[in-house]
């Protein structure tokens, strides 16, 4: 069962776990996914608050696993709207693992966040960092993991946490891509610029102390973020598939203006950035240190070069131009 699979991480992993072999079950509510990302297998268009509707999907379907990719993540609207992010992020992945319980449901891979570390207090940034996020999304994220821990302590839940750094890019065959309402990621909101969607993008800050001066962060395909929540699950359906938190990332950064360079080479635009001030809370440099995931769940990033991330996502925005 895919909670949020109609979203973007989560549709990209339906299709990878199809092709590895699984049904794939979507779990969304839809507002804030899309019904036409919903491809390989059923959906079940209900709210992760009705547990009457969560325990009849788990009779009907009996799955193996949950992938729970089901939240809000937005960090400037969980500073203005905390209530949503801990009802909708934290109470109900609460009454989810209820239900799984009480259906027998056992094995969970959590998709999480590097906002969970807030500063880093070191780059690249290691899975035993202290966690002290700096918003409510980030606080929501770490909430639930901690209710992992427990609940596997207490109820023998086996369970993996994946804490993305910045997930990029379109299918390569063209079958799904990145489609937020509002958008807030740097490498689609270029690609609009870059087509003449918007008038520009703004660089949050060109004084950090990083290469260039502008803010530096870890992008990973999506795909290789979808091949990793394969790996994750295949782990815990292993007879020694120990519970644990994975950073996924690349280990290597690119800066703002880095990103904004690579779209204008591909889509042949120019001068798409414009300089704004800084955002309160924005670290200089976020890159993780993935040596977990590479080490337990064999897992490498594989298509997360930064021109292939934008040529892929170019792509799929371009194809949407009459949608």
């Amino acid at each position: 069962m895919v909670t949020g699979g109609a979203g973007y991480i989560g549709s990209f992993t339906c299709k990878a776990l199809a092709q590895a072999g699984f049904q794939p079950v979507v779990y969304d509510n839809l507002s804030r996914g899309h019904r036409w990302a919903v491809k390989w297998g059923p959906l079940v268009e209900k709210d992760l608050e009705d547990r009457v509707a969560l325990l009849t999907a788990f009779e009907t379907y009996r799955p193996v696993a949950v992938l729970h990719f089901a939240a809000y993540a937005y960090v400037g609207e969980s500073m203005t709207a905390p209530e949503l992010y801990y009802r909708n992020n934290l109470v109900n992945s609460l009454t989810l693992l209820d239900c799984m319980r009480e259906a027998g449901v056992d094995k969970i891979v959590f998709s999480s966040t590097c906002a969970t570390y807030g500063v880093p207090q070191c780059v690249p940034i290691p899975d035993d960092h202290p966690q002290n996020p700096i918003n409510p999304y980030g606080e929501s994220k770490r909430a639930i993991e901690q209710a992992l821990r427990w609940y596997g302590e207490a109820h023998d839940l086996k369970w993996a946490a994946l804490r993305y750094f910045n997930a990029a890019g379109g299918d390569p065959d063209g079958e799904l891509g990145e489609a937020h309402a509002p958008e807030t990621h740097l490498i689609p909101l270029a690609i609009e610029a870059a087509l003449g969607r918007r008038s520009h993008v703004d660089i949050f800050g060109e004084d950090y102390d990083t290469p260039d001066g502008t803010a530096v962060r870890d992008y990973i395909h999506v795909t290789d973020l979808a091949a990793a929540h394969v790996r994750a699950l295949d782990h815990l359906l292993g007879a020694s598939g120990e519970s644990r938190a994975f950073n996924l990332g690349t280990g290597s950064g690119y800066s703002v203006r880095q990103v904004l360079d690579a779209v204008e080479a591909a889509s042949g635009a120019r001068n798409i950035g414009r300089s704004a001030p800084r955002r309160p809370g924005d670290p200089p440099a976020l890159v993780a240190d993935a040596a977990a995931a590479a080490h337990i769940l064999g897992w490498a990033p594989k298509h997360s070069g930064l021109a292939e991330i934008v040529g892929t996502a170019l792509d799929w925005h371009r194809s949407r131009a009459d949608r």
